[in-house]
């Protein structure tokens, strides 16, 4: 039974452009459509860790796109985790930005590194966002692709345990515009561009 999501979630998916999407881009994002593809045809649980340095604004965006998209498109046993070389805390402007999507967040707990749920529909589970390191025990320790987010995590970790498969898919950081007049608009910016290019992953998978 496919996933009814929040209205306003589903107005900005239809809204994207996946004709925008370079060929270059597409190249990059070609091995997690054959991952995805790969279990969904064999009846396997599909499961993806995105990881930057410092799970705090790529990964966490990349996780709660991916893990909507899943849903929208009727796929279903889709497990979407994020995670770190280091733990810091999910960016504030992150949450905001996903609110401004469509997204039903709660603060779950204050501190440091606040805990975030995270929902896109009324009837599923929420995400659960925060900071973690790639290997934390909220993430899977096998049978996974590791997609980097960003490229000092993919220089750092050439090698990440457990993973079937590791992807390189870099955004650029929305980090750069913090504190700036531009900073709402480069988050939502960075956003939509991961929103766009998961669609275009998730559209292309039969089930």
């Amino acid at each position: 039974m496919k996933t009814t999501l929040f209205t306003r979630i589903v107005n900005v998916i239809t809204s994207l452009d996946i004709d925008g999407i370079t060929d270059e881009r597409k190249a990059n994002l070609q091995p997690l459509t054959e991952f995805i593809q790969s279990k969904v045809s064999n009846h396997q649980e599909v499961r993806i860790n995105f990881i930057c340095t410092h799970n705090s604004r790529r990964s966490h965006l990349s996780q709660v796109w991916a893990q909507t998209l899943a849903s929208h498109f009727n796929i279903h046993n889709v497990f979407c985790y994020s995670g770190g070389t280091e733990s810091t805390a999910l960016f504030p402007m992150v949450a905001e930005t996903l609110e401004n999507a469509g997204f039903e967040i709660k603060t779950l707990s204050q501190g440091h590194n606040p805990i975030y749920s995270i929902k896109y529909a009324q009837n599923e589970p929420p995400i659960i966002g925060f900071s973690k390191t790639l290997d934390d025990d909220f993430n899977p320790k096998s049978e996974f692709a590791a997609v980097m987010t960003c490229d000092a995590a993919n220089e750092a970790c050439p090698f990440i345990a457990g993973a079937e498969k590791r992807i390189p898919i870099p955004f650029e950081d929305p980090k750069a515009f913090d504190n700036t007049p531009q900073q709402a608009e480069k988050y939502s910016e960075r956003s939509l561009q991961i929103a766009t290019e998961l669609v275009y992953v998730f559209s292309q998978i039969n089930s």
